[in-house]
């Protein structure tokens, strides 16, 4: 689980949690928060078994957001049911309920450094042409690297589906053909890059390079 620096809530509420197990099944369950942050929320409860990494969809109230899963208890261990969480939205509002202010936390970046390429949460504007199709789905990344993103998207695509993304950054209009890894029913799809031009992926990487330096 690793060591954390942002101070936590120990709060217990009752949530839902939903998205896809590591066996490839829909799963939706409601159980409680043992501790919440800004950045994260540790449950308990949990029977699902999504991979670490994976994206999962937190209902809380009317409110809804998608977060990343960073560690999973084991079954028959200690921590059994439980897992920890890493929000990608930690600027929206979620909880109705104070927090202790964030220090520095380098909870989220240890789960992106586990990656070939750092992820950094940021919002561009992408059209997404599944394998065969003419016309766009229009979507956002909510987070994006050198390697895939994740695209917003109310339906999402199937696992496996083959996809060709343009993504706009600053002004200008990238190209990368990928492949869904991840889809999470209400939130969007993960998608790996498959092939980029050269010169969109020095534009991609001078983009990210730039969002490191204010971010970091």
């Amino acid at each position: 689980m690793g060591k954390r620096r942002e101070p936590r809530k120990e709060i217990k509420v009752p949530v839902r949690i939903f998205g896809t197990d590591s066996a490839g099944q829909i799963f939706s369950e409601k159980v409680l928060t043992v501790n919440v942050s800004l950045r994260g929320l540790e449950l308990q409860g949990v029977q699902a078994q999504p991979k670490v990494d994976e994206i999962v969809g937190v209902t809380y109230g009317a409110t809804k957001t998608h977060f990343r899963v960073k560690w999973l208890g084991q079954r028959g261990s200690a921590n059994a049911g439980r897992m920890g969480l890493v929000n990608l939205s930690p600027e929206k509002t979620f909880w109705d309920f104070p927090l202790p202010p964030a220090d520095f936390d380098d909870s989220e970046r240890d789960t992106r450094d586990r990656r070939n390429h750092v992820r950094l949460k940021c919002t561009n504007s992408a059209e997404v042409y599944p394998d065969g199709a003419t016309a766009p789905i229009r979507s956002r990344t909510a987070d994006l690297s050198l390697g895939g993103c994740f695209l917003e998207m109310s339906n999402p695509l199937p696992k496996a589906t083959k996809v060709r993304i343009a993504l706009w950054v600053n002004d200008l209009k990238l190209w990368a053909n990928g492949e869904v890894l991840t889809s999470t029913p209400g939130f969007g799809i993960g998608v790996t890059f498959v092939e980029m031009t050269e010169p969109d992926r020095n534009q991609l990487k001078q983009f990210l390079e730039s969002m490191a330096r204010i971010r970091f």
